[in-house]
């Protein structure tokens, strides 16, 4: 499948609602203290760089890359659209945002992922990447909600 990802500046009505989408999943799985997704207005933040990816003009998911350090990047708001899931295209964002953190110099990136089962296919992806269990880090905590992944790069 042919994507066209490229940064977004988050003021579509496509994004807004894929976010809002994403926010309503979140909160569903995992207690409000739990809940790490950022929300639109910080996804503007400078220390963030958001992306879209788009098939025939329809928005098929989004991530983002936050800047922790000068060799550290973390992955969020990573959401594929309820109508493309299963197609790949989680991949193929994880794998733009590794090529950015890598054009970048980051040479770790690291994730927060929720631990219940609505959260599997996330961690199976993210472990068929390279990514694998880690302390927890920045206001992060560990428990039966919250796990924390690394990949070098």
């Amino acid at each position: 499948m042919m994507l066209d990802i490229h940064e977004d500046d988050l003021t579509g009505p496509d994004i807004a609602a894929l976010l809002s989408y994403h926010l309503e999943q979140m909160h569903q799985w995992s207690p409000a203290c739990k809940v790490h997704a950022m929300p639109i207005e910080r996804l503007r933040a400078p220390d963030v760089t958001f992306f879209s990816a788009w098939h025939d003009g329809v928005l098929a998911g989004c991530g983002a890359l936050k800047e922790l350090d000068a060799l550290t990047g973390e992955l969020k708001s990573m959401r594929v659209a309820p109508a493309f899931l299963g197609q790949g295209i989680g991949r193929a964002i994880l794998h733009h945002l590794i090529g950015v953190a890598r054009a970048r110099g980051y040479t770790r990136l690291l994730l927060e992922t929720g631990r219940p089962e609505a959260f599997i296919p996330a961690r199976r992806l993210y472990e068929s990447e390279g990514f694998a269990e880690c302390p927890a880090f920045g206001d992060y905590v560990s428990d039966e909600f919250s796990l924390c992944m690394a990949r070098e790069i």
